[in-house]
């Protein structure tokens, strides 16, 4: 059974940064994967973050680019590094792993920025 465990997040001022883990389990250690980031801010539906594939091509969502990086260390850990964060950026953030056609999803870490 596939789990995700995410880690790192908290509270932080607004201009601070934050490192966001990702530990799966359950998967091949040859496992071919994208691991990607969401979040879900209050009342708004779950949106992605950035996403990263198995050679290492991440892809983000347009106004994350410049402040968010995704990075991954084989086929079970991934990192999201927030630089700059904002009030806005207040949500739980969701790991999740697509391998083949399954889909799975972390437990959640919640970032909270205060002004």
């Amino acid at each position: 059974q596939v789990h995700l465990v995410e880690s790192g997040g908290g509270l932080v001022q607004a201009g601070g940064s934050l490192r966001l883990s990702c530990a799966a389990s359950g998967i091949m250690a040859t496992s071919l994967n994208t691991m990607g980031w969401y979040r879900q801010a209050p009342g708004k539906q779950r949106e992605l973050v950035a996403r990263i594939d198995s050679r290492g091509v991440a892809y983000y969502e347009e106004s994350k680019k410049a402040r968010f990086t995704i990075s991954r260390d084989g086929p079970k850990i991934t990192y999201l590094q927030m630089n700059d964060l904002r009030p806005e950026d207040t949500a739980v953030y969701y790991c999740a792993l697509t391998v083949r056609v399954s889909h799975y999803w972390g437990q959640g870490t919640q970032v909270t920025v205060s002004s």
